[in-house]
């Protein structure tokens, strides 16, 4: 199934959402969202990847990211719409939430 061509952000779509990514900045000189996950290791790191992929595989949205050891470089924008969408959004808020299940008890 072809999902209909995502659009960007309203202005107040952006207003309403950004505020609630913690951690995540605006990437200068582009219309995209960028943060750093910090994991204990390697293995953390490579893990936490792996689920998001797999989720990113079947959101057919994927991130543009940097793994070294322990930390990973997340830049989030949707090329089809040149710039930040919902999707990118919730690309966000997923993988928060993984990063959030693997320092839980």
């Amino acid at each position: 199934m072809v999902k209909p061509p995502m659009k960007p952000l309203s202005d107040t779509e952006r207003t309403e959402l950004l505020p609630s990514l913690e951690g995540w900045t605006l990437v200068e000189n582009r219309d995209a969202i960028h943060k750093r996950f910090v994991f204990d290791d390697f293995n953390a790191a490579f893990g936490w990847m792996t689920r998001v992929a797999l989720f990113a595989e079947k959101a057919d949205h994927h991130p543009e990211w940097f793994n070294v050891y322990n930390k990973v470089d997340v830049t989030l924008s949707t090329h089809d719409a040149k710039g930040l969408t919902r999707r990118d959004i919730e690309m966000a808020q997923r993988m928060d939430l993984f990063a959030a299940a693997l320092t839980k008890d």
